[in-house]
């Protein structure tokens, strides 16, 4: 048979191994049920308010969202799925989680769930591999349950699915610094899946309160199941939570970085002789709540759609300019609740399938 007229091989199910190539299949989140869970669990402190003390945590509001941040949140993920999906990309969101249902473990239990938001926190894509992470947060424990019938269809199609360990999450993986606030341990490894970046065959970690060193040691050796991959630990840049409002990868040798956290002499030794764009400083918007989830350089946290467009927060006008005079052709949305929810564009999705490989992009 002739190359010609041989039937094309079947679409991979799962396909994904950067951030920026373009981009054929995808899950967005929804901020249906979404509730913010009891603060004094010390995991929830930990994952929501690091920075918050004991005394402060107290008057923070608990349970369900404002039922206007959720239409509001479903109207402008509305727009996001619309325009993916005129520009050819497969879309899907989780199913229906009952977040506000109680749940408990040997050690511990939990007053409800958290929300189905942020699909990028808690499921890692690889290559071919789904990989369901250990979050350190235990009202995220069942989150990902929205997912799991997607997980198996690709599953049946010829993808890999792996899970980390099932943490325990019990009050010794928890500790605290000087000033009473809390930290993560070491007593067994756990990550999220959003303190990590993808860049063909190198594999970002930041070590962070969000994901442990525990957590990089399983990586790598589950990194090392699926190819001649290379882990970078990032240590000591952004402490807090999650790496893509700290460096957004923008095509190969383009990088973002947020200019509070790192500087020209920390620049992350694999990107260094990359060009830098520097993120200029958020700009105001109406979602500005005395107690957010995100800081906010979550104005950084944009979609790569291909690696010359961008989804961007339409307030963010400096940074959209910044990103055209770099040759990248923007897409600007709302998401009004960014900050309350606790994610940008990146956040609220988890890119399945792009066309990219495991290049290697930093010889």
């Amino acid at each position: 048979m002739s190359e010609s007229t041989r039937p094309a091989a079947p679409a991979r199910p799962v396909h994904s191994w950067d951030e920026f190539t373009t981009l054929r299949e995808v899950v967005v989140g929804t901020a249906v049920g979404a509730r913010l869970p009891e603060q004094t669990d010390p995991s929830s402190w930990l994952s929501c308010f690091p920075k918050t003390s004991a005394a402060e945590l107290a008057a923070i509001e608990v349970g369900a969202y404002p039922q206007q941040v959720v239409e509001e949140t479903e109207e402008d993920l509305d727009a996001l799925v619309a325009t993916l999906r005129e520009l050819g990309v497969t879309v899907h969101q989780p199913q229906v989680v009952d977040h506000a249902a109680a749940f408990s473990a040997p050690g511990w239990k939990a007053d409800g769930g958290f929300h189905s938001y942020c699909p990028r926190d808690l499921t890692l894509v690889v290559g071919e591999t789904v990989i369901e992470v250990a979050s350190p947060m235990r009202h995220r424990y069942f989150e990902v349950f929205g997912l799991r019938d997607l997980f198996q269809e690709y599953l049946l199609g010829g993808a890999r699915w792996l899970s980390a360990p099932r943490p325990r999450l019990d009050d010794g993986l928890f500790e605290f610094d000087a000033d009473g606030l809390p930290l993560l341990g070491e007593s067994e490894p756990v990550f999220d899946a959003a303190n990590v970046l993808r860049l063909g065959r190198d594999v970002f970690y930041q070590v962070s309160r969000s994901g442990n060193e525990l957590g990089l040691k399983w990586l790598e050796s589950t990194l090392g199941l699926l190819g001649d991959l290379r882990l970078h630990p990032l240590r000591d840049i952004y402490g807090y939570t999650h790496i893509d409002s700290t460096i957004a990868l923008l095509r190969p040798g383009l990088v973002l970085l947020n200019p509070e956290r790192i500087s020209p002499e920390t620049v992350p030794e694999p990107l260094r002789g990359w060009d830098i764009l520097w993120c200029p400083p958020a700009e105001p918007s109406a979602d500005s709540p005395e107690h957010a989830l995100s800081e906010s350089w979550i104005s950084m946290n944009l979609l790569m759609v291909s690696p010359d467009t961008a989804i961007v927060e339409s307030g963010q006008h400096s940074l959209i300019k910044q990103l055209e005079h770099a040759g990248i052709t923007v897409l600007p949305h709302r998401l009004r609740h960014s900050r309350v929810l606790g994610g940008g564009f990146h956040c609220v999705t988890l890119d399945i399938r792009r066309d990219g490989g495991p290049e290697d992009y930093l010889s």
